[in-house]
């Protein structure tokens, strides 16, 4: 079989993850197109990502002259018509199975028959995701945030999937100076169904007030050298983030260990999402970040529920 590579890339999702995918693609001389999933200026995104170049930029990480060129490969739009020529479409969308397939199917319709789908999903199964849409070719390509900094990309495939996409997808990521790490689909992969289950321990650790969470944290660090403390960590994804995760691996495997605890539930019920929101284990409106003091308080009032 003739080797198939994707060059013309698209990305559906301006958000966090979708315009980080779009940067590293544009800066890796991917001809390349951004679709906002939602309504609103595309102008929005396209500054994001000079922004963050620029940013790179000032520290030394690019040269000016790199960051001109990687603008030439890019456009910014709401159309999903632009996507037609693709071969291969990345969808970077919120976390939620019929969202998601409602966007595949409005793509798949769009595109050429040898075209590939794929998620950034980090939880969700691409075999629910693929299923009677286009499941020879859909693939998981889930990145990490944030995705200039971040190597790793898992490469989930299926057990039909043609066998010229695994290969070529494996190019694509090398051609961005990433690492690719091919699994077999499954819930969460492999770094979410580990890293999860942590950062729950850690949580319940926090909940039994074993010990504050900058101490919880600092002992991660200086013990098991991890550069951010799970705490800070979960507070970074979002509580809200590690809750779905949660939630969706406890229902799949109904193993324990992927039980929310009550601590999370209460703070995602109320709003303290960590660093987006402004609270969450930590305060991060102080700067530098101090550990949340109403959350300890309420761990030590006992009133947590079960």
């Amino acid at each position: 079989m003739m080797a198939y590579d994707m060059q013309r890339i698209g990305i559906v999702g301006a958000g966090l993850m979708g315009t980080g995918i779009a940067e590293v693609c544009a800066l890796a001389g991917f001809d390349t197109v951004l679709v906002r999933a939602t309504a609103g200026e595309p102008s929005a995104a396209a500054a994001r990502i000079r922004a963050s170049m620029d940013a790179r930029v000032k520290r030394g990480k690019l040269e000016a002259d790199v960051v001109e060129r990687a603008q030439s490969h890019l456009r910014v739009t709401g159309d999903r018509d632009a996507l037609v020529d693709r071969d291969l479409v990345i969808e970077s969308i919120v976390e939620d199975l019929p969202t998601k397939r409602a966007l595949f199917s409005s793509l798949s319709s769009r595109l050429a028959p040898h075209a590939v789908l794929a998620t950034n999903t980090s939880t969700l199964r691409v075999s629910a995701l693929a299923d009677n849409i286009r499941p020879r070719r859909t693939i998981g390509l889930h990145f990490f945030s944030p995705v200039p900094a971040m190597n790793l990309v898992e490469l989930a495939y299926l057990a039909g999937t043609d066998p010229d996409v695994t290969p070529a997808a494996e190019r694509f990521v090398v051609q961005l100076g990433k690492t690719a790490v091919p699994v077999v689909d499954s819930s969460g992969f492999i770094v979410n169904r580990l890293l999860v289950p942590l950062l729950l321990h850690a949580i319940r650790a926090y909940e039994q007030a074993l010990a504050p969470a900058d101490q919880i944290d600092a002992a991660m660090r200086l013990g098991c050298g991890h550069p951010m403390g799970p705490l800070a960590l979960a507070d970074l994804i979002g509580l809200d983030v590690v809750y779905a995760m949660a939630k969706l691996l406890y229902t799949d495997f109904r193993d324990p260990c992927y039980r929310a605890p009550a601590l999370l539930r209460r703070l995602v019920h109320q709003g303290l999402l960590g660093k987006k929101t402004g609270r969450g284990f930590y305060d991060h409106t102080a700067k530098p970040a101090i550990p949340n003091p109403d959350v300890w308080e309420l761990i030590c009032s006992g009133q947590l529920a079960a």
